[in-house]
């Protein structure tokens, strides 16, 4: 027995490789260009911080790792690989970006049972897409193919992003007062958060959502935050943000504070979008589809105290990052980010408390 009759076929651990190599090329440009001493294929990436010796007055690399979670099912099922890598470096990158860092570079680790290298990159492919949209380069990954540990047809995919800021311009909410305000910008759908509840709850995935199947719909990738948060940040003090993941607004926002304070979220700032009412149906068991199930959903969030804030600590809502800001930024922030194509709204305030999220 050899090793590709054990369940490993390197000539198409190759074939991904070559065309990972292309993909990575892709996020290479600008200052980047510089810095990436060498490229896929290597035992390890290498990326010169030069340009910033001089610049910075104490340049701090800031890292995040997270994958996609069980997201990545509803990909195999719609046989639609394009957007996870989106949901992949997103769900890093928006971390690092919380502290005010510029992201650097990105290495992925895809896993699976059997390799389909044109699979494969199309994974890669979303990863690339993202990188090149926050200005990170693809520096190095991996591809583990272990068959009998996971399921041929499907794939795992993971990654870690690095940063760079300079430490007197770390965002880490110290600066957060009580009488603050709270924006947000608004998110995709789901993003990459609460799909375990999704697939239990939506089983069927080609219901009609608005003229799509419910499954595409999904797979909207992730929001990118990053352009138009450091695009911001050249403007104005940003005192506090985050990035609203899973536990949704209960978990997410107190993590910026650093002081005793609490989130008052203004209810009915932001319209939330269809697919959490329909989620919110699911949960509910109720028997009927699309825009009625719709309707319903929006109905029991308004009505039921239990299930909303079952939706608002697994979701984000139709927010998917949150700002604290001075009072006076708010409506400049709102037009800079309306006018970049990122939606924001006026959605709370910050009073004086135990790190708690309220409703008002």
């Amino acid at each position: 027995m050899d090793y590709k009759q054990a369940g490993v076929d390197i000539e198409e651990g190759y074939k991904a490789v070559g065309k990972y190599r292309e993909l990575s090329a892709q996020t290479v440009n600008g200052k980047s260009a510089g810095a990436v001493l060498n490229e896929i294929g290597s035992f390890a990436g290498m990326y010169s911080l030069k340009e910033f010796f001089g610049a910075m007055e104490e340049p701090v690399l800031v890292s995040g790792t997270d994958g996609v979670g069980t997201k990545l099912d509803v990909a195999f099922k719609m046989k639609k690989y394009d957007t996870i890598g989106i949901d992949c470096v997103a769900m890093c990158v928006n971390d690092v970006l919380c502290h005010g860092a510029r992201p650097l570079f990105f290495l992925d680790y895809l896993a699976c049972g059997k390799l389909d290298a044109n699979i494969a990159a199309e994974i890669v492919k979303g990863v690339a897409v993202g990188c090149r949209e926050t200005g990170s380069v693809l520096i190095g990954g991996e591809t583990a193919e272990m068959p009998g540990f996971y399921d041929e047809g499907k794939y795992d995919i993971a990654g870690f992003c690095v940063g760079i800021v300079d430490r007197p311009k770390i965002i880490d909410g110290a600066k957060i007062r009580a009488g603050d305000a709270l924006v947000g910008l608004a998110s995709s759908g789901p993003h990459s958060n609460g799909f375990s509840l999704i697939r239990k709850v939506l089983p069927d995935l080609h219901e009609d959502f608005g003229g799509m199947p419910l499954g595409l719909a999904l797979l909207e990738p992730t929001r990118l935050y990053v352009k138009p948060i450091l695009s911001l940040m050249e403007k104005l003090e940003i005192r506090g943000m985050a990035n609203i993941t899973g536990g949704g607004f209960y978990e997410n926002i107190p993590r910026m504070f650093k002081g005793a304070l609490d989130a008052i979220i203004t209810e009915g700032s932001w319209t939330i979008p269809p697919i959490f009412a329909r989620i919110a149906a699911g949960c509910n068991d109720i028997n009927c589809r699309g825009s009625e199930a719709q309707k319903t959903g929006a109905e029991l969030i308004a009505t039921n105290a239990v299930l909303k804030k079952q939706m608002f600590n697994t979701y984000n809502m139709g927010i998917g990052f949150v700002l604290a800001l001075a009072p006076e930024n708010v409506q400049q922030a709102i037009e800079h980010l309306d006018g970049m194509g990122f939606p924001a709204w006026k959605i709370g305030s910050v009073e004086k408390g135990a790190g708690m999220v309220r409703f008002a």
